[in-house]
């Protein structure tokens, strides 16, 4: 299993690396991939993040999961970003397409949440056109994975690899973290 978590500045910085640390604790090979020029990225909180790769340098074809974390900014960077266009209406068709907070109104405005149940920060709830929104912190529609925000990180990244490598897993790692809920 390999997931893409694409980063760019301004990105959510505990949305973004909580999923990449409960994604690699469940063994899934985990790339950051950076959506901007360099590989250095300024996370919402001028957290300096050195991301794995660019994006273009990704081969695609060996990936099954591709992550947006949130971030007003960080949202509005992966979205002039014409690659992290093209692969999310690419996962949305065939493979796993997940993103948390703001980042789900990016998908929203691609048409990819049309009739599908979702959830994204209260605050993009207005951006949400076609999606069936629940108020739920996680929710999973087809291949389609969505979290509220920060506070859903974990269980977001739980679902994440749920999907991915099953729910013993999820388990081994909530006890190893000391995740309690």
């Amino acid at each position: 299993m390999k997931a893409i978590v694409f980063l760019a500045d301004g990105f959510e910085e505990c949305e973004g690396l909580i999923v990449v640390d409960i994604l690699r604790r469940a063994g899934i090979e985990t790339v950051m991939a950076s959506a901007m020029e360099g590989l250095q990225i300024d996370s919402s909180r001028h957290i300096k993040v050195q991301a794995d790769v660019m994006a273009a340098d990704v081969d695609y074809d060996t990936v099954d999961l591709i992550v947006l974390p949130g971030g007003r900014l960080g949202t509005e960077n992966l979205g002039a970003n014409s690659l992290v266009v093209e692969k999310c209406r690419e996962f949305a068709a065939e493979k796993h397409l997940a993103a948390i907070c703001a980042a789900p109104s990016l998908l929203a405005d691609l048409g990819l949440l049309e009739g599908k149940k979702a959830t994204c920060h209260p605050d993009f709830e207005g951006q949400m056109k076609g999606a069936v929104l629940t108020g739920e912190s996680v929710v999973a529609d087809g291949n389609i994975i969505t979290g509220q925000g920060l506070g859903a990180s974990f269980d977001f990244a739980f679902e994440l690899v749920k999907i991915l490598v099953g729910e013993e897993i999820v388990e081994q790692i909530k006890r190893a973290i000391c995740y309690k809920k």
